[in-house]
């Protein structure tokens, strides 16, 4: 998880006996705990060492000993693990609903066929679709879902976990994340009211298409031997991003 929720009356209430040094080692092993979402190192040393406070061993070990439990695997936080299985259970679950949803929209357009002019039959689902109206104007007589920044991000590290990790989300990526995300839920919502999941199951396919592309996930060498490998920032950009959909990063290399 590179999100959580911090609620700061909660964690006055529970740690302001606590001097600068100990409050600054809870503060950083939260952090550790929660992006890696797994125990923390039995070795007290090392954990130190992990959150830059090697020379505090002491306040280190103290906080470690009052909020964390010393398990077979580490050092655990029950708050924390109920936290990271809350968030994962509503990944999950946006993901279900969203490609059940899709899936029965699909089956919807199934029967709906059009002809070419030379009389053969070609299927909606044979169709790329655009990511904006006909008229080139973003649909705004219908309520889009609003963007959820966490969930889009997470998906992005799920489906393609061997691209650049989103390390800092700032105003100008989170921009630029609403933008395509509300072209992406205009596009959906011609066809259909849609929640925020239609448009989180989008996402992950979308995701997963990115996966295909040997150009984008750093597996074409250029010719001084260096391979190009896309982030998350550079694909919602929105000449790359339109590049991406329309396929133009997915031929033989």
């Amino acid at each position: 998880m590179h999100y959580y929720q911090f609620n700061i009356g909660d964690y006055l209430s529970h740690t302001k006996h606590l001097d600068l040094m100990e409050d600054l080692a809870y503060r950083r092993l939260l952090d550790l705990y929660y992006l890696h979402e797994r125990p923390l190192n039995s070795g007290i040393a090392s954990v130190a060492r992990q959150i830059g406070m090697r020379d505090q061993e002491t306040e280190v070990k103290t906080v470690l000993e009052e909020f964390f439990d010393l398990s077979d695997d580490g050092w655990i936080n029950q708050r924390a693990d109920k936290e990271i299985k809350h968030f994962h259970s509503k990944i999950d679950q946006a993901s279900r609903a969203g490609k059940a949803s899709a899936e029965r929209r699909m089956s919807a357009r199934s029967t709906d066929v059009q002809l070419t002019n030379n009389q053969e039959p070609i299927t909606n689902n044979q169709l790329k679709p655009s990511l904006c109206p006909p008229d080139g104007e973003l649909e705004s007589a219908k309520k889009l879902p609003g963007c959820d920044h966490k969930a889009v991000i997470e998906l992005y590290h799920q489906n393609l976990p061997t691209m650049r990790r989103v390390e800092v989300w700032n105003e100008t990526r989170a921009g630029y994340l609403r933008q395509r995300w509300r072209e992406v839920a205009a596009e959906l919502a011609q066809a259909q009211d849609i929640t925020a999941s239609d448009v989180l199951n989008w996402w992950s396919e979308f995701f997963q298409s990115v996966g295909k592309s040997r150009f984008l996930t750093g597996r074409v060498n250029s010719k001084d031997g260096r391979a190009f490998v896309a982030d998350l920032e550079w694909i919602l950009k929105p000449s790359n991003f339109a590049k991406i959909v329309e396929g133009k990063y997915h031929g033989n290399n």
